[in-house]
């Protein structure tokens, strides 16, 4: 079985689409609003800016779109109330300022959208929200019921309650994970800079318009540093962009402070840094294995089962594996890698660790004398395996 639902596209089609032509097609758009994007120069919540986004937003939701918006600024709309300017650095005060803005930011939300026609539902997420299969899908419907009512999600982090273990590390993650959760069409990610720059900003860099595929070259130009007010960067938009991609759907980082930034994007007008997807879209069954799904190890294999799984779409069996790191049960996502720790693929596993060790490297006719019994004869199957382009 194929993990992949259309065709390949052609070099053509590929070309053909670098018009932007593909952006006013679009049906379903997740669009991201950092911090920075929000605030004024003192770091409070500027509600001008939000309301001109709020309002492009209702004109793409009228035009015949499904709107999804993933909003940070509530840490930053509830910082007055603490007397604070800066974002704190402690988890306390954190959780407080969200608790604070989260509620002051949402009604704005409801109040600028209803002014153009249209409701707006909260909605707060935690990592294992969508790390659960059950609660993934729940979260997956419950978005979809939305859309399906004309209704548009607004999204942030549960920051009042996520610890640092839990938490998705900044809201450019999470839109990635809710654009794969609902297959959206397109990720815009908006911050205060026109996209990927050829330098950091400041060291006079220009804008890279068009992304074929993300390289290791390009995390270096992104660097680290968020900001005083929120917790990403170019590194994590691009961390996003490349997990969209990856299964099959575009992305785009623009500046949201430019004019009717929304409206221009998405008449095909050629702003910000739009980034190419892979030839084929991943099906949702293997965007949970391959990108919510927390692996609990490492399953070393050799070159001859490399080319099996990469090539000609078999499934894992014990015969190709070399070694394994950590310690789970079965059922748990591991990851696959080559000797050297490239990872070629995710997937759900029939055995233990303990027992994993055990037939490491044997024929699989070999499983049930070692064993004991052999229930199953893959280690992991195909339809429980999903490639990681890396």
């Amino acid at each position: 079985m194929s993990e992949f639902d259309q065709p390949t596209r052609t070099n053509a089609d590929a070309a053909a689409e670098s018009d932007r032509s593909w952006i006013r097609r679009a049906t379903r758009v997740v669009i991201k609003i950092g911090s920075r994007a929000l605030v004024d120069e003192q770091n409070l919540l500027d509600s001008g800016q939000l309301e001109s986004l709020t309002r492009q937003m209702a004109e793409l939701q009228r035009a015949g779109k499904q709107v999804i918006c993933v909003s940070s600024g509530a840490v930053a709309a509830g910082l007055r109330e603490l007397g604070l300017n800066d974002r704190p650095g402690d988890l306390p005060s954190l959780q407080a300022a969200a608790a604070i803005g989260q509620a002051r930011l949402i009604e704005l939300y409801r109040q600028h959208f209803a002014r153009h026609g249209f409701h707006a539902a909260q909605v707060l997420l935690t990592h294992p929200d969508l790390r659960s299969r059950e609660r993934h899908l729940n979260a997956r419907n419950t978005l979809h019921r939305l859309l399906a009512g004309g209704i548009i999600p607004v999204i942030n982090e549960n920051d009042t309650v996520s610890v640092d273990e839990m938490r998705f590390g900044d809201n450019d993650r999470l839109s990635a994970l809710v654009a794969n959760l609902v297959h959206a069409d397109v990720l815009v990610l908006l911050t205060v800079t026109d996209g990927l720059l050829t330098a950091l900003t400041g060291e006079g860099g220009t804008l890279i318009p068009f992304v074929s595929k993300i390289t290791n070259e390009m995390f270096a130009l992104a660097g680290n540093a968020g900001s005083s007010i929120s917790r990403g960067g170019m590194r994590t938009k691009l961390q996003a962009a490349e997990l969209v991609t990856q299964s099959g759907e575009w992305a785009v980082i623009a500046n949201g402070r430019t004019e009717q930034i929304l409206r221009r994007l998405f008449a095909g007008e050629a702003l910000g840094t739009v980034f190419q997807p892979n030839s084929q879209k991943m099906r949702g069954r293997k965007r949970w294995i391959a990108f919510f799904e927390h692996p609990s190890g490492d399953v070393q294999i050799d070159d001859g089962a490399a080319r099996a799984l990469v090539h000609n779409g078999s499934s894992l069996l014990a015969a190709g594996i070399t070694s394994v790191a950590g310690e789970f049960e079965r059922g748990a996502s591991v990851r696959i890698i080559s000797a050297a720790g490239g990872e070629y693929a995710r997937g759900l596993v029939n055995f233990s660790s303990t027992d994993l060790r055990r037939i490491a490297g044997c024929r699989s006719d070999a499983i049930e004398s070692i064993l004991g019994s052999a229930e199953f004869t893959e280690v992991i199957h195909r339809d429980n395996l999903t490639l990681i382009d890396s």
